[in-house]
């Protein structure tokens, strides 16, 4: 089964850790992630840009519009990801407590699901 990890963290991480335990935490992630690989379980993940670099992208009738940053200010926002392949919740949380950026916010993980067609939709294509 798919999870999806969203790693959030805080503001004040991007300036309250110093150059070297900045360097640090990255150096965790390249060996969490190579453990992951290796054992099968990660599929991908990333770290983002900070939030100051995001775009909002919002429909607005029949046009959009593009604003900067995130809508709403929050204390906490997301950095990274982890798509992760385990046999079930439990699996998942395990891997989440892991992974190294979760002691400075949270992890959400939410299960990948499959959409498929229902109904009408489906015998039509």
């Amino acid at each position: 089964m798919r999870f999806l990890c969203l790693i959030y963290t805080s503001v004040d991480v991007d300036g309250r850790l110093s150059k070297s335990e900045m360097n640090h935490l990255i150096g965790e992630h390249f060996v969490y992630d190579e453990g992951l690989r290796r054992d099968g379980t990660l599929i991908v993940s990333d770290a983002l840009e900070l939030r100051n670099r995001s775009i909002v992208v919002r429909p607005h009738g029949d046009t959009f519009s593009v604003t900067d940053g995130p809508f709403v200010e929050t204390k906490e926002y997301l950095a990274g990801f982890y798509l992760i392949d385990a046999p079930d919740l439990e699996s998942a949380v395990d891997i989440a407590k892991r992974i190294p950026s979760a002691r400075y916010g949270a992890i959400e993980i939410r299960p990948v699901r499959t959409l498929t067609l229902q109904g009408d939709l489906a015998e039509t294509s």
